[in-house]
């Protein structure tokens, strides 16, 4: 791959990936191939490189640029109640089963900077139950896990996170669950406190727990087949039986071999529940 057109050979995305994984412990090399290369593409010609050899020798020589690189690749988009819907439904039909357990646990699976951890909890303060509950927020990239351990929010999007709160079915104004400063908000110390961040690679890293609920949503449309089957195969060996699973809804489990394992709830909001 190159500046002038040409995409990287095989062996040679094969040994960024290699040097990538060394240098930093992210191994994307269960990501859809096309996808990654018009990335590198993309990063390569606007970084004025001349090709993988010297993106690959840069990320060898500057920590801070391999970290650009790890976002640039890995897309991370979150948004503070993305899909509302999604969250009504949750609130609907699934929070009324979550008060069934003394103390539910959910995964957060994927969760960039933090944002749909932070929407989870706040559903979970207004239903009364976060006292009890555990959240649990991972991803690969220790730079975006210390953002989601530090709660902070940026400006230019409050108006949208309200906005989607609201069509959540959220009973307050989101803005009594931040504070507000010059340049950021940050959440409430309150609503971080049942939050454990930390990293989890779910192409390596094994099951930690058993969990009530998990979201692992707009994560596996970025990855190859053979990834996504081991990752559905850690998903279900995670939830307990009938425990809720939440996907993106570009993700399915229609025609995957654990399909069999779940009763769909909801085709639109890609909400299952574990039966076997």
């Amino acid at each position: 791959m190159d500046t002038h057109g040409h995409d990287a050979a095989g062996p040679e995305l094969h040994q960024f990936l290699d040097r990538l994984f060394d240098l930093s412990g992210v191994d994307l090399s269960g990501y859809g191939k096309r996808a990654l290369t018009r990335r590198l593409r993309s990063l390569i010609s606007g970084e004025g490189l001349s090709g993988i050899a010297e993106l690959s020798d840069r990320i060898r020589d500057d920590p801070r640029f391999l970290s650009h690189v790890l976002d640039r690749l890995m897309l991370r988009v979150t948004t503070m109640f993305r899909d509302p819907s999604f969250f009504r439904l949750f609130r609907e039909r699934v929070v009324p089963l979550l008060r069934t357990y003394p103390y539910p646990r959910l995964w957060v699976a994927g969760c960039s900077t933090g944002q749909e951890a932070y929407s989870l909890a706040i559903l979970l303060r207004e239903e009364g139950l976060y006292d009890r509950c555990r959240i649990y927020a991972t991803d690969l990239n220790e730079v975006v896990l210390e953002q989601a351990r530090a709660g902070v929010l940026p400006l230019a999007a409050l108006e949208e996170y309200e906005q989607n709160y609201r069509a959540a079915g959220g009973i307050r104004a989101l803005s009594d669950y931040y504070s507000r400063g010059k340049t950021a908000a940050v959440i409430d110390p309150a609503v971080l406190d049942r939050i454990a961040v930390f990293r989890h690679d779910l192409a390596r890293d094994a099951s930690f727990n058993e969990f009530h609920v998990i979201f692992c949503r707009n994560v596996m449309m970025y990855f190859d087949e053979a990834l996504r089957y081991r990752v559905h195969q850690l998903l279900s060996d995670s939830l307990v039986r009938l425990g809720f699973l939440g996907l993106g809804q570009s993700e399915s489990l229609h025609l995957t071999r654990h399909e069999s394992h779940y009763e769909l709830l909801s085709r639109r909001h890609r909400l299952y529940r574990k039966v076997c």
